[in-house]
């Protein structure tokens, strides 16, 4: 179910300054798609894994498989769960919906470069896109993810997209959505948030096992 609060109202509140059991949140991008080698925008288009994206999927599984995890989400989008199968998951984890990519609009299938043909100047993170979500949309999706990771009883481990991870990882810092654009995050990319006392905090950004 999708959550019923806007960005500015989960905005009043903060994942730091108190206590949690989960001491990490675990951010796993799926694996490549010929859209995410294409650069073109992969919102709400089911597109599977490459052949490439199945092998990097399945190398996560090491890394993943050393580490307990109380809750398990996912994206429902194909690229995302066939990489938490291949990584060991599939048997655990529960969909979110909020985990979902951005939804483009009008600029779903089309690359950076084409869009500036029609747009000179045009940014994502500063001007949007038409007819999809605004990235406060994004980021009220990604805050309720985070208020679920931080009642779990342990770490949590999200798989999902490029995009929404980045949002979610600036909401964590208490930091405006659109600073998302400095966070790059690669396909089949580990990163990791936690906290440094009482500070949420990265701990570990854009690992990957290629």
């Amino acid at each position: 179910m999708l959550l019923a609060f806007t960005y500015q109202e989960r905005a009043g509140s903060t994942f730091c300054g108190s206590i949690h059991s989960m001491r990490e949140i675990w951010l796993i991008r799926h694996g490549q798609t010929e859209w995410s080698v294409s650069g073109a925008h992969t919102g709400r288009s089911d597109i599977p894994l490459t052949e490439e994206g199945r092998r990097r999927a399945t190398a996560l599984s090491p890394l993943l498989h050393g580490h307990e995890f109380a809750l398990v989400l996912a994206s429902p989008l194909q690229r995302a769960l066939e990489t938490c199968k291949l990584a060991g998951f599939g048997g655990v984890a529960e969909i979110d919906p909020n985990l979902q990519e951005w939804d483009y609009g009008e600029y779903e299938g089309r690359t950076t470069p084409e869009i500036l043909k029609q747009r000179p100047g045009w940014s994502l993170w500063r001007d949007g896109v038409p007819h999809g979500e605004t990235i406060e949309q994004v980021a009220a999706r990604t805050g309720a993810v985070l208020a679920r990771a931080t009642q779990a009883s342990g770490d949590v481990a999200l798989f999902a997209h490029g995009h929404v991870l980045r949002i979610l990882t600036a909401c964590w810092l208490e930091l405006p959505p659109s600073d998302a654009r400095l966070f790059a995050l690669g396909t089949a990319g580990v990163s990791t948030l936690g906290y440094e006392r009482d500070t949420c905090v990265i701990s570990r950004w854009n690992l990957s096992l290629a």
